[in-house]
């Protein structure tokens, strides 16, 4: 086990204004009608305009976490940005969301952590070992992502899943009485699944600059869903087997599970495979999307919004991402 005696304070999300049913994918798509909805199972989802960039939601979700944990940002000491998609290249995502909140003269230091979908997973793995050091007292972290922007109309079964939106958490240390704390995390990467799910064009080995209006796919998400669902089912039962035993628990310890969002085959998979009953499974699919690395984070809110966690109960987060990756993190909540 990985002992970290942190705790989350306060968590808060953003969607945007903009609600996108199946039936409206339907017609976009020009499949028939029904076939959104039998494929993904997520009803609606949100896409942002052109005003809620990723920063802007990235600070509005800030925002509410800090007025859930009755802390202004003046007790924060690092933002970091958890999210698969950017902003921009250059610089940090993180940097534009303490823009965002008009904290640009604060000073905090704001950096970007990214593993596609499991980015949040691994920011609170790796900055809960900073918090559990003394290294910072108090840090924010933000996953916001704007799918929308690079979805392929050409493949419906992955276009069809996604959606757009921000969550944020807090996380301090805990005092050594509290029940909370982070107890394990595990991340495993299996780049033979690497161009199963990516977006080629765009960085140094298909720069921007080549870019072509009139065969804009290398530029474009591309997700190649049969082959990302025979790895992870083949791989993912074994993979928390073994953080099941570096803990010592079992499936029924956890009182909620919550995964990546991935899409309503996903959630089935993870279901079966590992034998969480319903009322231990958080499934936000329907009305969110697939929300990229905001889907943890927002699983997690609404858990606690919802009272479906208390103060001590132990919690598993998991999913897979891009890379292929999997990624599982227990905690004391």
């Amino acid at each position: 086990m990985q002992l970290r005696k942190v705790r989350i304070v306060g968590s808060g999300k953003y969607l945007p204004q903009m609600k996108v049913t199946d039936e409206e994918l339907d017609e976009r798509l020009k499949v028939p009608a029904g076939w959104v909805s039998k494929a993904t199972g997520v009803g609606y989802r949100y896409y942002s305009s052109q005003e809620e960039t990723s920063s802007y939601m990235g600070a509005r979700a800030a925002e509410a976490a800090l007025a859930d944990a009755k802390l202004s940002f003046e007790d924060i000491d690092c933002l970091v940005c958890t999210s698969g998609t950017k902003e921009q290249p250059l610089p940090s995502t993180a940097v534009f969301i303490q823009q965002a909140m008009g904290q640009e003269n604060s000073g905090v230091p704001a950096f970007d952590i990214d593993a596609t979908c499991l980015s949040f997973l691994n920011g609170l793995d790796v900055i809960s070992y900073m918090v559990d050091a003394g290294r910072y007292q108090r840090v924010l972290l933000v996953a916001t992502e704007i799918a929308s922007a690079g979805l392929n109309w050409k493949e419906p079964e992955s276009a069809a899943l996604f959606g757009d939106g921000a969550a944020a958490v807090i996380i301090e240390r805990a005092s050594e009485e509290s029940g909370s704390q982070i107890v394990h995390a595990s991340l495993r990467t299996y780049s033979r699944g690497a161009r199963f799910s990516e977006i080629a064009g765009g960085g140094t080995r298909q720069h921007a600059v080549q870019y072509n209006a009139e065969q804009p796919d290398p530029f474009l998400f591309h997700m190649d869903g049969q082959a990302i669902f025979r790895m992870a089912s083949r791989l993912l039962p074994g993979f928390v087997d073994e953080m099941l035993q570096a803990t010592g628990n079992q499936m029924q310890d956890f009182k909620l599970v919550i995964p990546h969002q991935g899409s309503a085959m996903a959630m089935r998979l993870i279901r079966k495979k590992l034998g969480i009953p319903e009322e231990r499974f958080m499934d936000i699919t329907y009305g969110h999307g697939n929300t990229i690395a905001a889907s943890i984070p927002m699983g997690l809110h609404e858990a606690i919004r919802q009272q479906r966690i208390q103060r001590g109960d132990r919690v598993l987060i998991i999913g897979t991402a891009a890379g292929l990756s999997l990624g599982g993190l227990i905690f004391d909540y």
